[in-house]
């Protein structure tokens, strides 16, 4: 099964970007894929930015992982 995360663009240096996934974690990924700015959020898959996502719905997806992750932990 493959999985994309949403994280918020914190700094862009050419093709690649400075993200931010929430909980401290903090990872450069590849933006060359979309027309994302800082501040946006992208959808990362295998270190790739591969779509630029609305606010809500970026925040709406963190939070069911984080149900997600917190279910598991019982």
């Amino acid at each position: 099964m493959c999985l994309a995360v949403p994280a918020r663009i914190l700094e862009i240096s050419g093709d690649l970007a400075r993200v931010d996934f929430g909980g401290g974690v903090v990872r450069e990924v590849n933006v060359s894929l979309v027309d994302a700015r800082v501040g946006d959020y992208v959808l990362v898959h295998a270190g790739y930015a591969i779509q630029v996502l609305e606010e809500r719905e970026a925040e709406e997806t963190l939070e069911i992982l984080r149900e997600i992750l917190a279910a598991e932990e019982l």
